[in-house]
């Protein structure tokens, strides 16, 4: 009952209590994995309770700090653990938990890891406003049918003798 109330209260409430805001559910879900290993680790620490504690947190977070995972997973492990205890303080009277520092990241979580430079941007544009509509067939000197043709045998990767004039609306579809 007390995982269940928890895990509700995060759908609900959880981002925000007093607009009565919650998590989506794959927040929901990750928050319960990274809790459960929380537990799990309390558990073996003094045995099975509900009664956790900013001692707790404390402990933990300084295993977690030692360990080898990723900055990125250490601080969303800390959000998870802050959910708890933001919980119990709005649900059971208990108090809030912040740690003493966070975990460095190199990146900014708002930002992709793998993204476009500017220019990278521009040339993808052109390409793809390039990419796009081609004249209408009969609107083509037989040269330039032939030379969109080429690129119409390239783009749906068949041999330009077989490009037909029902490629042209397939290209324009």
């Amino acid at each position: 009952m007390h995982r269940e109330d928890h895990l509700k209260w995060i759908a609900v409430f959880g981002k925000d209590p007093d607009r009565v805001e919650g998590y989506s559910d794959s927040t929901e879900i990750r928050t319960a994995y990274r809790l459960d290993q929380f537990y799990r680790w309390v558990w073996d620490e003094q045995g099975y309770t509900t009664n956790i504690t900013t001692d707790h947190a404390d402990q933990y977070f300084r295993e977690l700090a030692a360990g080898d995972l990723s900055n990125t997973h250490k601080n969303n492990v800390v959000s998870s653990l802050k959910r708890l205890f933001k919980w119990q303080a709005h649900e059971r009277g208990g108090e809030e938990w912040e740690p003493d520092f966070r975990f460095q990241t190199s990146h900014n979580p708002t930002q992709p890891k793998d993204f476009f430079t500017r220019e990278e941007r521009a040339k993808l544009r052109e390409a793809a406003l390039e990419y796009g509509p081609v004249p209408a067939y009969n609107d083509l000197s037989p040269r330039e049918r032939s030379q969109w043709k080429a690129h119409l045998s390239q783009r749906f990767e068949k041999p330009k003798s077989e490009v037909t004039p029902a490629d042209w609306d397939r290209a324009n579809g």
